[in-house]
C-alpha cells in the first residue's frame, strides 16, 4: 500500500468515528433539545462569561455597594462612636514606676551575664590548647594469596641456610 491509500483509510475511520460521537450527544442531550457544541467541545479551563452577564453582575454590585454606602450615612457620627465603644469599658492596666524599674535592672542584669559569658569564651578556648591527636594504630593488611606466597618464600629462604648448616646425618643401612 502506498501512502495516500493509507491516508485516505485512516481519513474514513475519522468521519465514522465523528458520526458515531454526534449520534451519541444527541441522544445524551434532552428530548427536544440539540446538545451545545460548547459543552461538547470544552473539556476543562476557565469558564467564559458574556459581556451581558458580566454587567448583569456589575450592576447588582454596584446596588449592593450604595445600599451598604447609604446606610453608613443615615447614622450619624455620635451613635457610631457610642455604638463601637462596649457599656462597660475595660481600663488598661497601668505598671507601677517601681515595678518597671525592677523589670529593667533584671533584664540589664541578664544581658551584662551573657555579655561577660560571651568575652569569656573566646578567652578559654586562647587557653586552653587542643593536644595532638595520637596517629592512628596501623592497620594490618589483608592477607591475600600473592602476600600468602611471598610469606611462605620468605620461611622457606630462611630456613634453607639453617638446614644447610646442620650436618647431614644418612643412615645407611
Amino acid at each position: 500500500m502506498d501512502t495516500k491509500s493509507i491516508i485516505e483509510v485512516i481519513d474514513a475511520e475519522i468521519a465514522k468515528l465523528q458520526q458515531a460521537r454526534t449520534a451519541l450527544t444527541q441522544l445524551a442531550a434532552p428530548v427536544g433539545l440539540k446538545a451545545a457544541p460548547s459543552l461538547v467541545k470544552r473539556a476543562a479551563g476557565r469558564r467564559k462569561l458574556s459581556a451581558a452577564a458580566r454587567t448583569r453582575i456589575a450592576e447588582a454590585q454596584r446596588k449592593r455597594w450604595a445600599a451598604a454606602k447609604k446606610d453608613e450615612e443615615t447614622v450619624p457620627v455620635k451613635e457610631k462612636k457610642e455604638a463601637a465603644v462596649p457599656a462597660k469599658q475595660v481600663t488598661k492596666r497601668k505598671m507601677s514606676a517601681a515595678a518597671r524599674n525592677r523589670i529593667v535592672m533584671a533584664q540589664k542584669k541578664r544581658w551584662a551575664a551573657m555579655r561577660a559569658a560571651k568575652n569569656a569564651a573566646p578567652a578559654k578556648q586562647a587557653a586552653k590548647k587542643t593536644p595532638a591527636k595520637k596517629a592512628a594504630p596501623a592497620k594490618k593488611a589483608k592477607a591475600t594469596k600473592s602476600t600468602l606466597k611471598k610469606a611462605s618464600v620468605m620461611k622457606t629462604v630462611k630456613a634453607a641456610p639453617e638446614k644447610a648448616a646442620s650436618p647431614a646425618i644418612t643412615v645407611a643401612s
